[in-house]
């Protein structure tokens, strides 16, 4: 029942309430949509919210809740919706002076036992009291009177209020001894994010150094100067150290958030590099019914269709469901590169008793590329005279494609022990598949007579249906002790990926043993040579298991001092077979650590209610797939990370500004020995460099910075040198600075959302490139984007973005002529129901 008593000229947004018979519809279709097999294509994302962050004078006198609520509405110029039963004998203090619409509505229902969310218009729902529901059920609300959650859907914001990725404890980004970055659901939105590539793109200290296109595995994202190979889903880790590219491939119409911890996470991940961890976190059922459906087209004949549906699907609400479903299509600016998407995501919740929850679903995407390439052309020709291709030219040949998909099922039981303990049981089952035909003309032709146009063609496959079980079961709460309270969380998880692959040789000449050759790179249409018949010539068995036990706990020493510690030890075993067609013996390599502790120590102390500073301590260990000349593998990375720095949190956490600096300290770090230097079994060749230093510091401003203004800024600078001081890394620029915002007007017409951006990064180089071994730089570059949404009706929106505004012309990466992203743009129209 909604309930505003402001006279008609506030102009008070509300939602009507829905009838019986037509909540009884919504609920049939939401079940019957559930139920159908994964096939269908549906989605969505919820609409942005109403800043509320302005101080206004309240003078409400104290009496029924019911009427000091009315009278918050009239003053504040919002709706708050509830239920007769909500509000029915309750009583309010009243309120006077001077606040923010949020503060105001918390000291109206102090006391009252009741729960409030504001919607995504800006406007509040009253929920009923804990006695009257689950419990459990709160855990989804996006925003509480007292500030954001966890969930960042529907709240409008750049910023969240609660991650759990770095300590496994559920604290606020202040809380946090290390570098945390959210991108969230509207920033998603707002610049059109649809894949993790693009996430990547905007999140500060995060850098993607492409060397071909989405769909393969030379598009390394770096963090601290370090490959990214930790991905999790909902808190758990994949778990292929064979192959996590295809990680990349997800596509965010799945995700509420993406949490990004930047430095090592031994703590939550275990096995893991000290660069970063990418934490994408899944949407969730709604209790109110909302659904929506976009459609967006825009530049190289891209296409999209999302389609969302959510809401309870009975009467009482405590069963609710959700699906979530994508398709499309699209060309590239790269000839002959297009791509093909398929997403579906269902997910029901059910709260089986007042304290016991458990959630299911099943998620189900492909992304097929056809025309890919694995890497760009050739920066210079044969005789060491610049290439000078344009952003056009692909190095794929015409039947090269890239196939992956992956299907996942999961489980989640929470059940509230005491009022203080929560036990939570995850289940996962992930089904990938990927098939990679890579054929791209990407080497130089040195033999004699050649044109200098010449390119050699490589030519191999890549194929496997990994699958990996996850489980977790963790106990998290608080504790007395000291005459304090404590946090604290226990848990025991395991993960284990296995497959077995055909193994393919490069395409060569039978005879000579030379690769295929094209005569001339420019004028070649990627139909020659065509598509070999490449045969197996054995196979590869691969399974790695990873079982670890894992604690950690905050310690508030004062009201000001808090000590997070925690460690986690990691049994870890990998085991690869070769078997050869030909006779040859079997190449086992059988690897195994155990016992290994990764512990973590952070220290946060406020300084007031605002600022505070922190101190974290936390260890490597990764063990590494890369091989010596002689084929052995390198000894696990070992190392230890540092950070210091001071966070705020303004607005009740609604803007959050760090500033990090950090060092990191390695041994056994892989370090290629270039070109022509292989192992036995054809790979790249790497050494082991000990005594590694990274250093470096970030800066991030995210959030509401005023009523209606979101902000995401930061600047970060890293550099990596070995034990003599040499430069390493150095293709990955040393400096990036990022910057989006959005504001939006709501004096024009129904009210205007426009901002824009630009991401700048400083030079970056590579030493030995082409046939004279030059050092080959890409300058420092700027790229703009901008975009703009109006609502046409209360329902209807049309969102139009503009990305490399200025026709940026860049290389993204210094071994290959592969370039960003030209001038582009999309017009997408969304429909909210």
């Amino acid at each position: 029942m909604s309930r505003p008593t402001a006279p008609r000229s506030a102009l008070l947004l509300r939602s009507p309430v829905p009838s019986p018979l037509s909540k009884a519809i919504h609920r049939a279709l939401l079940g019957a949509a559930l139920a159908l097999p994964l096939g269908g294509v549906l989605l969505a994302e919820p609409a942005w919210a109403q800043s509320v962050a302005a101080e206004r004078d309240f003078a409400i006198a104290a009496g029924s809740l019911e009427s000091a609520l009315n009278s918050f509405a009239a003053t504040a110029g919002v709706s708050v919706s509830f239920s007769p039963d909500a509000v029915r004998g309750r009583q309010s203090a009243g309120l006077h002076g001077r606040y923010g619409v949020d503060q105001a509505l918390n000291q109206l229902l102090a006391g009252s036992g009741v729960q409030v969310v504001r919607q995504a218009s800006g406007n509040y729902s009253l929920l009923p009291p804990p006695e009257a529901g689950s419990a459990l059920q709160l855990d989804a609300t996006s925003v509480t009177s007292t500030g954001l959650g966890a969930t960042t859907e529907g709240t409008g914001s750049y910023t969240s209020g609660s991650t759990s990725t770095a300590t496994g404890l559920p604290l606020s980004i202040r809380e946090t001894p290390q570098s945390v970055s959210v991108i969230t659901s509207q920033r998603m939105r707002d610049q059109g994010l649809t894949q993790l590539t693009d996430v990547v793109r905007q999140t500060p200290g995060l850098t993607l150094s492409q060397s071909g296109g989405n769909g393969g595995d030379n598009s390394a994202i770096y963090s601290r100067g370090f490959a990214v190979e930790n991905y999790q889903i909902d808190g758990l880790q994949l778990l292929d150290s064979n192959y996590s590219s295809p990680a990349q491939s997800n596509d965010m119409v799945l995700y509420d958030r993406v949490e990004v911890i930047r430095g090592a996470t031994g703590l939550t991940n275990g096995v893991g590099t000290p660069g970063a961890t990418l934490n994408m976190i899944r949407k969730r059922p709604t209790a109110d019914f909302k659904s929506s459906v976009s459609v967006t087209g825009g530049s190289w004949d891209y296409r999209r269709t999302e389609a969302d549906v959510s809401g309870s699907l009975t009467e009482s609400g405590n069963v609710r469901g959700r699906l979530v479903g994508a398709y499309q299509e699209n060309d590239s600016y790269v000839d002959r590169l297009s791509e093909r998407k398929e997403v579906l995501y269902g997910v029901i919740e059910a709260d089986l008793t007042p304290d016991t929850l458990l959630t299911f679903g099943m998620d189900s995407q492909s992304d097929d590329y056809d025309g890919h390439a694995r890497s760009g052309l050739p920066l210079f020709n044969n005789d060491g005279s610049w290439a000078d291709h344009d952003d056009s030219d692909s190095a794929a040949a015409d039947w090269a494609y890239s196939n992956r998909s992956a299907v996942s099922a999961f489980a989640i039981l929470e059940h509230n022990l005491t009022e203080r303990w929560k036990a939570k049981l995850t289940l996962n089952n992930r089904r990938s598949e990927y098939d990679e035909f890579s054929g791209y003309a990407g080497g130089n032709n040195y033999a004699a007579g050649a044109d200098p146009a010449s390119v050699m063609l490589y030519a191999n496959r890549w194929k496997a249906k990994p699958v990996q079980n996850s489980f977790d079961l963790n106990l998290a709460g608080s504790y007395d002790l000291f005459g304090r309270e404590h946090d604290a969380t226990i848990g025991y998880t395991q993960q284990k990926t296995d497959y077995n692959t055909p193994a393919y040789s490069w395409w060569r000449d039978p005879v000579t043993g030379a690769f295929p050759v094209i005569g001339n790179i420019n004028t070649w249409d990627g139909k020659t040579p065509g598509k070999p018949d490449l045969q197996a010539y054995g196979r590869m068995d691969f399974s790695e298991e990873q079982d670890a036990a894992y604690a950690s706990t905050r310690l508030r020493a004062t009201d000001d001092l808090s000590f997070i510690l925690g460690a986690r030890l990691i049994d870890w075993e990998n085991k690869v077979t070769y078997d050869y067609d030909d006779g040859t013996p079997s190449d086992v390599s059988d690897r195994s650590e155990t016992g290994v502790v990764t512990p973590f120590a952070g220290v946060v102390y406020d300084l007031n209610d605002i600022w505070s500073v922190y101190g974290s301590y936390t260890s490597i260990f990764k063990p590494q797939s890369y091989k010596t000349l002689t084929g052995a593998y390198i000894d696990p990375l070992e190392g230890v990370g540092y950070e210091v720095g001071s966070k705020a949190a303004f607005f009740d956490d609604r803007l959050n500004l760090g500033i990090a600096l950090y060092q990191i300290e390695q041994d056994n770090l892989a370090v290629s020995l270039g070109d022509g230097q292989l192992a036995p079994d054809g790979s790249q060749a790497y050494r082991a460099e000990s005594g590694t230093k990274t250093r470096g510091f970030e800066v991030e401003l995210t959030g509401e910075v005023a009523t209606d203004w979101q902000v995401s800024t930061s600047f970060s600078r890293n550099i990596v040198q070995d034990s003599d001081g040499n430069a390493l890394n150095t293709n990955i620029a040393q400096n990036t600075a990022k910057l989006f915002t959005s504001y939006t007007l709501r004096s024009l017409g129904n009210g205007l959302t426009f901002g824009g951006g630009v991401n700048w990064q400083s030079e970056a180089y590579s030493d030995g490139v082409g046939p004279l071994g030059v050092r080959f730089t890409q300058d420092d570059y700027a790229v703009v984007d901008a975009f703009a949404r109006y609502p046409l009706t209360k329902q209807l929106s049309a969102t139009l973005n503009l990305n490399n505004l200025l026709d940026e012309e860049y290389y993204t990466t210094t071994t290959s002529s592969y370039f960003g992203t030209p001038r582009n743009a999309t017009l997408g129209l969304r429909m909210d129901f």
